[in-house]
C-alpha cells in the first residue's frame, strides 16, 4: 500500500464543477481501493498544502485551463511529486488544438481542414473581411470552436457562413484564439488510451443536437454504446489513430481520442484530452467497463503508473 493520494480537483476554470465531481469519484474509487486519499480544491494555498501533505502522489482530476495546460504538472515537478497523466509538453501541445492538429497531420493521421484565428488578428489586423474566404475554403458546415479549452464551451456548429462571425466572437469568450474547422458528419467515437493501450471505442450518440455541454454532463441526455457498433476494421482504425496520436504528442498513463467515422468508415481525430473527466457520464469509465475494469481498478491503475513513472 501506498502513502496518501491527494486528488487535485476543483480550482477556478469553467470546469470546476465536472472537476469536483470527475475528483470525488475518484476519492471515493480510491479509498474503496485502500488507498489513504486527501482531496485537495485547488486554490492559492495548493502549494503549502503540497508541501505540507506528506502525500507520495498526486491524482490530477482537474479540468480545463491550469489542469490540462502543463501548468499543474510543471509545478508538481518543481515540487518533486508524481502525478497521473500526461507531462508538461505532452499536455500543453494537447491543449493547442491548432498546434496539435499539425502535429497529427503530419504523423500521418487525418484531420478536418481548418484555419486558426487569434482575437487580436480577428479585431485589429482584418481578419474579419477574410471570412468570407474561410467559408469559401471550408465550406459549410463549420464547426467553430475555442483553440484552448475542452468540455466542448464555446463550440458551435455553423450552417451559414453569414453566421461565422457571430460564432467567431462568441468563441473569442472562451479563449484568445479560436479554431474553424471543416464539419465532418458521422458517427462521434471516443477511445481511451491507457498505458499506450486502446481500451474498447465508446460510440456517442446525443439525443438531441450535438454532443455539447449539456450533453456530456446531464444524464440520459446521451445514449452511449460500449464497445462502439463498428465494423472490425473500422474499430481497429479508430483504436490505432487514438494510439498513434498519444503516441505523437509523448503521452503517457491516459488520453482520451475524440474522432469522427465518416461514411467511408475513416476516423478523423479531432483531439486529445489528457486529463479525461471520471464522472457518472464521462467517456473513460465507460470504455474501461466494456473492457472489464471497474472505476477502482482503473483509477488504482492510474495511481500506480504516475508511482513507476516519478517525479
Amino acid at each position: 500500500m501506498t502513502g496518501t493520494i491527494a486528488v487535485l480537483c476543483g480550482g477556478i476554470s469553467l470546469e470546476r464543477e465536472v472537476s469536483l465531481r470527475s475528483g470525488g469519484r475518484v476519492a471515493d474509487a480510491l479509498t474503496d481501493r485502500g488507498y489513504p486519499v486527501v482531496r485537495v480544491d485547488v486554490d492559492a494555498e495548493l502549494v503549502h498544502v503540497l508541501e505540507e501533505g506528506g502525500f507520495e502522489a498526486c491524482y490530477l482530476a482537474l479540468h480545463g485551463s491550469a489542469g490540462e495546460d502543463g501548468t499543474i504538472q510543471s509545478l508538481l515537478e518543481l515540487l518533486g511529486l508524481p502525478y497521473t497523466g500526461p507531462d508538461v509538453l505532452a499536455s500543453s501541445i494537447a491543449w493547442n488544438k491548432p498546434i496539435a492538429q499539425g502535429l497529427y497531420e503530419r504523423t500521418g493521421l487525418n484531420v478536418p481542414d481548418r484555419v486558426s484565428l487569434s482575437q487580436q488578428a480577428f479585431r485589429e489586423m482584418g481578419a474579419s473581411a477574410a471570412v468570407d474566404r474561410i467559408a469559401a475554403a471550408l465550406g459549410s458546415p463549420v464547426v467553430v470552436k475555442p483553440a484552448t479549452g475542452g468540455s466542448s464551451l464555446g463550440l458551435q456548429i455553423v450552417q451559414e457562413p453569414a453566421r461565422l462571425p457571430q460564432a467567431i466572437v462568441g468563441a473569442f469568450s472562451y479563449a484568445n484564439a479560436v479554431l474553424i474547422e471543416r464539419f465532418v458528419a458521422g458517427t462521434e467515437v471516443a477511445v481511451t488510451v491507457l498505458d499506450g493501450d486502446a481500451l474498447p471505442p465508446v460510440e456517442i450518440q446525443p439525443k438531441e443536437g450535438a454532443y455539447d455541454f449539456a450533453a456530456r454532463y446531464t444524464a440520459g441526455a446521451t445514449e452511449f454504446h460500449a464497445p462502439a457498433r463498428l465494423d472490425p476494421k473500422v474499430r481497429t482504425a479508430c483504436e490505432d489513430t487514438a494510439v498513434q496520436a498519444y503516441q505523437a504528442i509523448g503521452a503517457r498513463h491516459l488520453s482520451r481520442a475524440d474522432l469522427i467515422v465518416d461514411a467511408e468508415g475513416r476516423p478523423w481525430l479531432l483531439e486529445i484530452d489528457t486529463c479525461p473527466g471520471m464522472t457518472g457520464t464521462s467517456l473513460v469509465p465507460l470504455a474501461a467497463a466494456a473492457a472489464g475494469i471497474d472505476v477502482g481498478e482503473l483509477c488504482e491503475r492510474i495511481v500506480q503508473l504516475a508511482l513507476r513513472d516519478g517525479a
